[in-house]
């Protein structure tokens, strides 16, 4: 058993190693960009103090191929084209999923630039975005750090960490925990206040919903 692990724990750590980046970087002048992670696990959206998005791509042979980028009217799209890792059969997936670290991606924008984001399986940072934004997403992680402005996130089951202050918020999770500060709530939680011009809008099914008052 113990040469098993340690076989496991070299596979994991050649796959890991085995990932490279690659960087991309778009000039547009869109208003909002609609990011689609298919084909990735983990997810970073940061602020640039450029006036370039960059699209960084980590993965086992990368190229900017691998980056999809499409622009309509005020619209920019894009996507990630990332061929599947094949990884051992039915042994190894007892232990570990086939979602073994393919691929990850981090985008940094400029400041002003509405973001929508769709996934399925994934985990999402959002390091303190200065823009609004808005997430689809089946299941996963998402830690949004502080919350800049305007949030609404929409998701059927995962994790969700934040802080947040002056901002208007309405929260459900119909089968998952809400707890803000200290304080759990059931089912919901609303606060409003007419001085407040932001919203923090969270619903999920099976989420677990996790704020902190700043």
């Amino acid at each position: 058993m113990r040469k098993f692990f340690l076989l496991l724990l070299s596979f994991i750590t050649s796959v890991t190693v085995c990932q490279k980046k690659v960087l991309k970087k778009i000039t547009s002048t869109a208003t909002e960009v609609a990011i689609s992670t298919e084909g990735l696990d983990s997810f970073t959206l940061e602020n640039s103090n450029s006036k370039f998005i960059e699209v960084f791509l980590y993965a086992e042979n990368p190229n900017k191929q691998h980056i999809i980028v499409d622009e309509n009217n005020n619209e920019l799209e894009i996507k990630f084209k990332i061929a599947n890792l094949k990884t051992p059969e039915t042994v190894f997936r007892k232990y570990i999923t086939e979602r073994l670290k393919r691929a990850s991606a981090t985008i940094k924008l400029p400041k002003n630039i509405n973001v929508v984001i769709f996934g399925d399986y994934i985990n999402i940072h959002s390091k303190s975005f200065r823009g609004n934004l808005r997430m689809f997403l089946e299941n996963g992680i998402v830690k949004l750090d502080t919350i800049q402005k305007d949030l609404e996130l929409k998701m059927f089951a995962g994790n969700v960490f934040g802080n947040f202050k002056n901002t208007n918020l309405n929260v459900i999770s119909k089968n998952g925990k809400i707890k803000i500060d200290s304080v759990f709530y059931q089912k919901k939680h609303q606060e409003i206040n007419s001085k407040n011009f932001k919203k923090l809008t969270i619903t999920s099914n099976k989420g677990n919903i996790y704020l902190t008052h700043l």
